[in-house]
């Protein structure tokens, strides 16, 4: 059979309920899997490396890649732009491989406006209460930033019944564990079916 491209899988869930955990482990245990950077116009933090943390570029540059349709999706937030690059995700796609965008959830549905048949995953708390201890155990956040993040969170949580599935993180590895079978589940979809296996079923159809 011949590579089929790989899937697009928007990912997103709420500050605080573990998604770079998750995918970390993820990608630790899928060589198969990689995991989108994004671009902003915002300058480097302390440690952070350009083209792994995200690819920083200047406000000129990113608005000439929204010009030339090179951007996925994207957002202005606080006076600079993030937004994910096109190239990089498609080559990765057609070399088979699965990519996944961590967004937030408007982000997430201009993927899905462009790319109907992206694949979108949305990770729940257990509950409210364990999100909000989460991020009070974080202790660098004043009550007044933990409850903005909680409101935020309940509003982000609502928007979780646009997604085609949900996973609750109550574990790690539960979690990596059921991304894993979306994936697999996903790729054995009728419309996914690779050319070979398309073939067949319309020879099939002329002999019967």
């Amino acid at each position: 059979m011949r590579m089929t491209n790989g899937l697009l899988l928007v990912f997103s869930g709420p500050s605080g309920v573990g998604k770079d955990t998750v995918l970390h482990e993820l990608l630790h245990q899928n060589d198969s899997v990689r995991l989108s950077v994004s671009a902003t116009t915002r300058s480097p933090r302390p440690g952070e490396i350009d083209g792994k943390d995200y690819f920083f570029v200047t406000r000129e540059h990113f608005q000439e890649m929204i010009e030339r349709g090179e951007m996925l999706e994207y957002a202005e937030y606080c006076g600079n732009y993030y937004g994910t690059p096109a190239v990089p995700v498609r080559e990765w796609q057609e070399q088979g491989l699965d990519v996944i965008l961590e967004i937030e959830v408007q982000g997430g549905a201009q993927i899905k406006r462009k790319h109907p048949d992206c694949v979108s995953v949305f990770l729940l708390p257990p509950s409210l209460e364990v999100l909000e201890s989460r991020l009070r155990h974080r202790a660098s956040d004043t009550e007044e930033v933990i409850q903005k993040r909680m409101e935020s969170a309940c509003g982000e949580i609502l928007e979780a019944k646009h997604y085609d599935y949900l996973i609750v993180n109550d574990t790690v590895d539960h979690a990596v564990e059921q991304i894993c079978s979306i994936l697999c589940a996903e790729k054995l979809r009728f419309g996914r079916a690779d050319a070979d296996i398309e073939r067949m079923l319309n020879y099939a159809e002329t002999i019967t």
